[in-house]
């Protein structure tokens, strides 16, 4: 009697295909990595006083320290898609890893009043 052991073979791939997309889509971040990717962010979000850029128009700058890390990698990926759409945040998020991402929520999460 033989038997294939094709089926036996894709299922082995089917489930390593399927936990290899799990693994690949839990980035997780870490805020010691974003101190080197965070320049860029300060010179606007680190400013004290309620700042307010002039490009493209004037528009208040938000304190982004001590935000939910969920909210601030929502609106970086949503900065990145183009759904929202302040040109500035719009080409500094397009340069952004999906774990640049993470790491820079990861850090701005942990982020106090005090620290601000």
């Amino acid at each position: 009697m033989k038997t294939s052991l094709a089926p036996l073979v894709l299922a082995a791939c089917a489930c390593t295909a399927g936990s290899a997309v799990a693994t690949a889509a839990e980035v997780v971040g870490n805020p010691k990595a974003a101190v080197a990717k965070i320049e860029m962010c300060i010179g606007c979000h680190g400013i004290q006083g309620g700042y307010k850029t002039a490009f493209p128009e004037v528009y208040r700058v938000p304190m982004i320290g001590g935000q939910s890390a969920k909210y601030l990698e929502a609106a970086l990926k949503a900065y990145r898609k183009g759904d929202r759409k302040h040109p500035s945040m719009v080409n500094i998020a397009k340069s952004l890893s999906d774990q640049d991402i993470a790491d820079v929520a990861a850090y701005y999460s942990q982020q106090t009043v005090a620290s601000r």
